[in-house]
């Protein structure tokens, strides 16, 4: 049978971002199953206006013999004019859209266009609530919502029970790490060697207890509360044991849309050690760090997933994480011991409530990591997100959860780190690659198989 073509808006999947991460995993991991064409975003795109056609390389990488992939590089967020183009060159069978739906309201400007021909697949990764109604014609637009949090599943409901629908499948699909490169690394693998040597590279030789942090220097990031945590920290310890701590930052040290940690370092906090990795490392470089590490650390005011403590988990690094977002997914919360479910949201909405949920006995999380929950709900807003939740936690909370961390041995840090790979590999938690991936199959076939073309409009005529 020929493979249905899917055209697919997200960043360029060869480009390090979380997005354009995820694209290329469930790209080469449904080859066998869909051909792909790519109008592959970024700002500035040095490749734009070219075809590229990777379908040697995704063979090569993957082994399927017939895999094709062709990358239209796009500077920003493309144009109606582009898709018409694609759509009449390529002629894909569904479009797919991966990202914020703001930045896209072209796309579903013109839904009444595509849908006469084709359905529109939506992977949407929507943060926190209230629930967006202005968000309501791109989920109605839709033929298929997957969602990447169990709360966003329930935010879709929300706004979609205004317009009750039957023809659409809305559902949850978190993200999926790949096994193949994120992996607990044992002192006697020989790959062990790699993960000292990075050690010795990045951190002075006396650090026995490293912090980790990967994600962007945005705002939403709090990349200064986590210095400041790491701080808060470093002061609760004996001075001849600070200096055996280290916080590392996969990040840029300097950034417009964040800030200038280097020198937010020598202000808040000169005496203790802060290193910077800041080249883009291949996924088995990036696992050498998550397996030096002896906590990962996110505590993003907004998170739709949290892909990097989900990489710490699956290389058997424990976590903290801010009580937001996707986040809550990764913690294992279950309420009477249950696990909960994207069902269970509807009602409970988020667990970002510490008045209602941190102290709260009937509620529990796994052994893997130390949540904290926010203390400062902020109701934001701007042209694009008229509101929004900001779950901002307090840094020296966070700073108390590193040292809780720290107070456990090497080994229990690990049992518990071993526990989080377990639990991410689960067929109920489904945040393996090999998971995502299927999951993506058996939902966009279902929505081929539920899609009918959209009637075209026709003028009243007296």
């Amino acid at each position: 049978m020929k493979k249905k073509k899917i055209l697919l808006f997200s960043d360029d999947l060869r480009m390090s971002s979380g997005i354009g991460t995820m694209s290329k995993e469930f790209v080469l991991g449904t080859c066998h199953h869909f051909d792909w064409v790519q109008a592959g975003g970024a700002i500035k795109h040095p490749e734009s206006g070219k075809i590229v056609n990777m379908d040697e390389t995704v063979r090569q990488e993957t082994g399927v013999e017939d895999a094709k992939l062709t990358i239209y590089p796009i500077d920003g967020y493309g144009s109606q004019d582009l898709l018409r183009e694609l759509v009449n060159r390529e002629k894909p069978d569904a479009i797919m859209h991966y990202t914020d739906p703001r930045f896209w309201g072209w796309l579903y400007d013109m839904e009444h266009e595509i849908r006469q021909k084709m359905p529109i697949f939506y992977y949407n990764i929507w943060d926190d609530w209230p629930a967006p109604q202005y968000n309501e014609n791109f989920y109605e637009c839709s033929d298929l919502i997957m969602n990447i949090s169990k709360q966003t599943v329930a935010i879709v409901n929300e706004v979609a029970k205004n317009k009750p629908r039957t023809d659409w499948d809305c559902t949850y699909i978190p993200h999926g790490i790949s096994q193949k490169y994120f992996k607990p690394i044992s002192v006697f693998d020989e790959e062990y060697k790699h993960v000292e040597n990075m050690k010795n590279r990045l951190t002075d030789k006396d650090v026995e207890f490293i912090v980790f942090y990967n994600n962007r220097n945005i705002r939403r990031k709090m990349t200064g509360d986590v210095v400041l945590a790491f701080k808060t920290f470093c002061d609760m310890l004996p001075k001849e044991v600070s200096e055996k701590c280290a916080l590392l930052m996969h990040t840029q040290p300097v950034d417009e849309n964040g800030t200038h940690i280097p020198n937010l370092v020598k202000a808040v906090c000169p005496e203790y050690k802060v290193y910077f990795s800041d080249k883009k490392l291949e996924a088995h470089q990036l696992n050498w760090l998550y397996n030096l590490s002896d906590v990962t650390i996110n505590i993003a005011s907004n998170e739709g997933f949290g892909l990097g403590t989900c990489e710490s988990l699956m290389a058997g690094t424990p976590i903290i994480v801010n009580v937001t977002g996707g986040l809550q997914d990764q913690c294992g919360f279950r309420l009477k011991d249950k696990l909960l479910t994207a069902q269970d949201y509807k009602e409970i909405k988020s667990l970002h409530d510490d008045r209602k949920w941190a102290n709260n006995p009937d509620l529990t999380w796994g052994e893997w990591v130390k949540p904290v929950w926010p203390s400062n709900r902020a109701l934001v807003g701007s042209v694009p997100t008229p509101y929004i939740f900001d779950d901002r936690c307090r840094f020296d909370d966070a700073g108390q959860r590193i040292k809780e961390w720290f107070d456990m041995s090497k080994e229990e840090r690990q049992k518990c780190g071993l526990k989080g790979h377990e639990f991410v590999k689960r067929d109920d938690v489904m945040m393996t690659a090999e998971a995502m991936c299927q999951n993506f199959m058996d939902h966009m076939d279902k929505g081929f198989e539920m899609w009918k073309p959209r009637k075209r409009y026709t003028m009243y005529k007296s």
